[in-house]
């Protein structure tokens, strides 16, 4: 969809004429039906002021095509501007321009991030380089005119209110900028620009490619495809195993079967260490090599960052970032857009979608409605938050408001834990999950042991941490005080002193280096795996005479898992006594079930310590 299409001449004219924010106001009311706020009217007049006088030079063919607010389809996202033409050797090009109103920016250390003021505070935000390079990205890996019809796409961004201060121009943002090209505030920049446009755009095309580009049908290309199926080969962890190599073969049916009229969803069922991320990375490759468009969606970051990384081989913002989604970027897509989304950590989905948890109905009911092929993987001991939703009887029901077919499928065999199915019954039966016949561990197969000290603890998760696989995390008992300070302690508990995961690190802490120093979190280590994971059970679980306590008040005020029980205490107190338990219970097995090969225990309450030292079998050692 365009919201305003037309030639250089036209657009100069619509802008000597009119006000040019209400006649793209009067286009965008008409080509969606809605209305747009003050703030983005506001942009349209700053921004597209500029952008004419950038045109008004006699250099620029008069016929260039020209579109304001290009929505890129199967996202929400939109070109600001952008130009079409051909260059001096009659090729098709088009020129995106990304148009910011930015006067100042703060930099960072993270990849293609910047800090600015937006919506009134100080928030970060994506660099615009990067920004208008990924929607380039999107077009070419997506967009069957750019690469069937020979269309040349450069991006660049024009921050017409910005002047030059090494922050926004800083060399960390140099590779960003190398891809697409900054223009900033200023006669020479403003020269820069026109110069730039000019190599691409030499002859006007009266909107030729303009059309071709908003027509074009979007399936992933070949050559996405074979690059994103090279990626895997020769990578031991994307191995399909028993079971695992039955239901993707079954999975691939239903995905290759899906219509609009017969549409499918696939439940696959599978508990720690069953491998059902390293299943659905192979789903979301080969549908798009047989040219299906799909996406791995997780609510949860941490597994979306870790698996591009780990296929990339690198930890930088990548053209496959588009094949990664958050659960909540469903909303408004139009039914049957996608032919699959295989929807990871399923458990994890909420109703709400949105900063504020505001917008949209349900995101099981958006991802349902919005690819002909739905495949959830799940496993309902993972829910850590009151507001997961993921089950498989709302699936079951939505799938089934749908008019689908629902096929369901269990992921038994265990690559975790050493292969010890007993080790999870031990640890259902011990945290009074649920009774199992496992009161006892033998520590042969999986290594277990309970420290009398956090610094022996996590002394023994740094030796064991050969090729980056071990680490420490917490249950969330305390503020997260260095995200503010720096040099502050998170996790106190008398002579050690640690920090929660680091802010830079984000979702890849779990595999960025010397993360092992600090302690992680939920957020950061569901879906993901070590070989040795150290669990600090904070005052919120406690064991008193034998009996397992969860106490909701001992968790840190900030921590969001939980956000709103104490209304529930007053409305529903039973409820709310069984859920946050449950989700306290869940969350430290969820910790507990992180490392493959061994789990090294700390309690800050004695008497707990001396509970799991009791359940492990006598010639263990402790």
């Amino acid at each position: 969809m365009i919201v305003y299409a037309a030639t250089k001449q036209q657009f100069l004219k619509d802008n000597d004429n009119d006000d040019i924010e209400e006649v793209i106001l009067r286009h965008y009311k008409e080509a969606t039906g809605k209305n747009v706020g003050s703030s983005e009217i506001r942009s349209w007049q700053g921004s597209l002021t500029y952008m004419a006088k950038v045109l008004r030079d006699e250099g620029l063919p008069s016929d260039a095509g020209l579109a304001i607010e290009l929505h890129i389809p199967q996202s929400s996202k939109r070109i600001d501007f952008l130009l079409t033409g051909r260059d001096e050797n009659q090729a098709k090009k088009a020129v995106l321009i990304e148009l910011k109103q930015w006067s100042k920016a703060n930099a960072t250390t993270k990849d293609a991030i910047v800090k600015t003021t937006l919506g009134g505070g100080l928030v970060e935000t994506i660099h615009p380089s990067y920004q208008v390079w990924s929607y380039a990205a999107l077009l070419e890996g997506f967009n069957e005119a750019v690469y069937d019809k020979s269309i040349d796409i450069r991006p660049c961004a024009y921050l017409h209110n910005y002047v030059s201060d090494g922050v926004i121009d800083a060399a960390h943002y140099e590779p960003h900028i190398s891809k697409a090209p900054l223009f900033l505030k200023g006669p020479e920049e403003l020269s820069k620009l026109r110069s730039f446009l000019k190599k691409h755009i030499t002859h006007g095309d009266n909107k030729e490619v303009l059309y071709e580009l908003s027509e074009g049908k979007i399936r992933p290309s070949k050559a996405l495809a074979e690059a994103l199926s090279g990626l895997m080969k020769g990578k031991p962890e994307f191995v399909l195993i028993d079971d695992q190599k039955a239901i993707f073969e079954s999975a691939l049916a239903a995905a290759s079967e899906a219509s609009d009229q017969a549409p499918k969803v696939m439940i696959i069922e599978g508990g720690p260490g069953t491998g059902k991320t390293v299943l659905a990375i192979n789903l979301l490759v080969r549908l798009t090599e047989l040219k299906l468009m799909s996406k791995y969606v997780s609510k949860n970051a941490a597994p979306r960052k870790v698996y591009e990384s780990k296929l990339v081989g690198t930890i930088k913002r990548s053209h496959f970032s588009n094949f990664f989604s958050g659960s909540g970027a469903f909303i408004g897509t139009e039914s049957n857009t996608f032919d699959a989304l295989i929807v990871d950590e399923a458990h994890r989905l909420n109703e709400k979608s949105g900063l504020y948890g505001n917008l949209g109905e349900n995101q099981i009911k958006e991802l349902i409605d919005s690819a002909k092929c739905s495949i959830f993987f799940i496993d309902e001991d993972q829910r850590v938050t009151l507001s997961d939703i993921g089950t498989k009887q709302a699936i079951r029901a939505f799938a089934k408001a749908k008019g689908a077919v629902v096929e369901e499928h269990v992921l038994s065999s265990q690559f975790r834990c050493s292969g010890s199915d007993g080790y999870l019954a031990w640890l259902d039966d011990t945290l009074s999950i649920r009774s199992t016949a496992n009161p006892t561990l033998e520590t042969q197969e999986y290594e277990f042991k309970v420290f009398d000290s956090p610094q022996a603890m996590h002394e023994a998760i740094n030796e064991k941490n050969h090729g980056n696989k071990a680490r420490v995390v917490a249950g969330y008992c305390w503020p997260w005080l260095s995200k503010k300070d720096p040099t502050a302690a998170d996790i106190v508990i008398g002579d050690y002193k640690r920090q929660w995961n680091l802010d830079q690190d984000g979702s890849l802490w779990i595999v960025a280096e010397n993360s092992v120093e600090q302690v992680g979190c939920i957020h950061t280590c569901q879906g993901l795996e070590v070989d040795y994971i150290g669990v600090i059970i904070g005052p919120d679980l406690v064991v008193r005479d034998g009996q397992v306590v969860t106490s909701p008040d001992e968790r840190d005020k900030h921590d969001k898992s939980i956000r709103g029980w104490k209304k529930m205490m007053k409305e529903h107190p039973t409820l709310a006594r069984n859920e946050t338990d449950l989700i306290i219970k869940n969350t430290y097995r969820t910790l507990m079930t992180r490392g493959m090969k061994g789990c090294y225990l700390y309690c800050t309450d004695k008497e707990t310590a001396q509970y799991f030292k009791s359940r492990l079998s006598q010639h263990s050692n402790h």
